[in-house]
């Protein structure tokens, strides 16, 4: 902790003790006067308001402060004398103490007797306001070391605590330098990950940057590969910064980068860019980047860890409905496309992210259990029988039953276990009714039953959408929950791309019959 002394005039010291402690030393009451590193009076003892303005007079004929040699200075002006020692503070002088005394007997030249007692004393008091500078100096700096240190642990708190309001799949790095960028005041705030192509930013704009791609194309740049090499904090305030001729090259602007390190190497840098006008990055800016930069290098960790467990989950949904539609080709991309029309359906009714989450994995997953019903049933192309529709109503049970012991698509299971329940209570494979229904599970329910008329089977082309919507339409309220047939019918409405892609037929438009 580097430690600055503060000079004598921004301090509150009781120089009237230092005073009252001279005058018992030296058997006399001293014109005593303290002034700053500079020069200037910040104190005189009373009944000597003068002074300031003879201390004045005598730097108009010349005189000037010096620190040469050891011990007190003597300066001789004329009837009086100025005698003065440095306040001296981790080897800088913090201000000055001088007493005003007659002058020396003209005709000897010879100090008087009682300089010697004034000269030991001014030293002491000089020794003694060095001391409190000092304290006080070393106050300032714990105080300034304690509103850093506050400010970093405000950071890492408000950090944990956006990060822990966040839902899943919500950007990350986005809202957190967005928040950066505020807090800071910077212009840009952006994180840069190249062996991800990843590059984050967000604009807390002064005024206008027209070039901005550009400037994030420097900081995946030349910036990113200097910052890996120095392994070093980067600010560059001014504009002739020698390292401009290499880096940002014509571009004024204020940067600090802080390279992000994981496993002792560096794979990312945070940046914040100002406009030229705006206040130089200071030391405190370049360490709650670095605090910033580590907490960057953790949720980087997650998001990679986060992205490979996704990536695992989507494989390992994608192997088991492959499992299901390879035992029944008919039904072969059903679990797509209920997933599709339940997301679509999930987004127009405005869930919660985390709900939509759920909605993914038990749409795509609802017809799982179909992996234990018979090959016999479950590619029948006539009427099932009684017995063999019981083996159909068994897979809602049996896809819980592989789902439940996934902690991650807990969320999920209810949605896929009790989509086949009906709105008035005589569905499977619990009799739930109305609201008692899963919300999820009402939702896949229309998405699958949409699906299964509009798609061909072994005993029965696919009907058009145009049927389809008048069925769902006559169940609504008995298999069906009409306020999500209702959301249903203000998405198709938007005449949704995926009608199209999924190869539904189109009823003819009718022309309206003349009157």
């Amino acid at each position: 902790m580097s430690i600055i002394p503060p000079s004598l005039r921004d301090l509150d010291l009781d120089y009237t003790r230092h005073a009252r402690w001279l005058q018992r030393s030296s058997g006399k009451d001293p014109a005593l006067l303290v002034c700053d590193a500079a020069g200037q009076p910040c104190w005189s003892a009373p009944g000597h308001d003068d002074l300031g303005s003879w201390l004045a007079g005598l730097v108009a004929d010349g005189f000037a402060w010096a620190a040469s040699g050891e011990g007190m200075q003597r300066h001789d002006a004329g009837a009086f004398c100025l005698l003065y020692v440095p306040v001296m503070v981790k080897g800088r002088v913090a201000g000055w103490i001088g007493v005003r005394e007659d002058a020396a007997d003209p005709a000897s030249g010879d100090a008087p007797f009682a300089w010697d007692a004034l000269a030991e004393g001014l030293e002491d008091v000089a020794a003694a306001i060095a001391d409190e500078c000092g304290r006080q100096g070393e106050l300032d700096a714990m105080a300034g070391e304690l509103s850093d240190r506050y400010e970093e642990l405000h950071l890492v708190y408000a950090i944990d605590r956006q990060v822990q309001d966040m839902d899943n799949g919500e950007d990350v790095f986005g809202s957190l330098l967005e928040s950066w960028a505020e807090h800071m005041d910077a212009d840009v705030a952006a994180f840069i990950k190249p062996g991800e192509n990843l590059c984050v930013s967000a604009t807390n704009l002064s005024s206008p940057i027209h070039n901005l791609d550009l400037v994030l194309v420097e900081m995946r740049g030349d910036l990113y590969r200097f910052a890996h090499s120095s392994r070093q904090p980067i600010v560059m305030n001014e504009a002739d910064d020698p390292r401009r001729a290499y880096i940002f090259t014509d571009m004024p602007f204020k940067i600090l980068c802080c390279p992000v390190f994981q496993d002792k190497s560096v794979v990312a840098v945070l940046v914040l860019l100002n406009h030229a006008h705006k206040e130089d990055f200071s030391n405190s800016d370049r360490k709650l980047g670095e605090v910033l930069a580590n907490h960057l290098s953790s949720l980087s960790r997650m998001h990679s860890m986060l992205a490979e467990t996704s990536k695992f989950n989507q494989q390992m949904a994608a192997a088991l409905i492959e499992a299901v539609e390879a035992k029944d080709p008919y039904t072969r991309g059903h679990s797509e496309r209920v997933h599709h029309i339940s997301m679509e359906i999930g987004r127009a009714l405005r869930l919660p992210p985390r709900e939509l989450d759920n909605l993914l994995w038990g749409s795509l997953l609802h017809d799982v259990g179909k992996i234990g019903i018979p090959d016999a049933v479950l590619c029948k192309p006539g009427r099932l029988t009684r017995d063999e529709f019981t083996f159909i109503m068994v897979h809602p049970e049996r896809s819980y039953e592989i789902l439940r012991h996934i902690d991650r698509l807990k969320g999920a299971v209810p949605g896929a276990r009790h989509h086949q329940e009906k709105y008035d209570g005589t569905g499977y494979p619990h009799g739930l009714a109305g609201n008692d229904i899963p919300y999820n599970a009402r939702i896949i329910a229309v998405a699958d039953t949409y699906d299964s008329i509009t798609s061909s089977r072994a005993y029965r082309a696919g009907r058009s959408h145009e049927v389809a919507m008048a069925e769902i339409a006559r169940v609504a309220g008995t298999q069906l929950d009409p306020g999500v047939i209702a959301v249903f019918e203000q998405v198709c409405r938007a005449e949704p791309e995926w009608i199209a892609r999924f190869g539904i037929q189109r009823d003819p438009v009718q022309a309206p019959v003349a009157a």
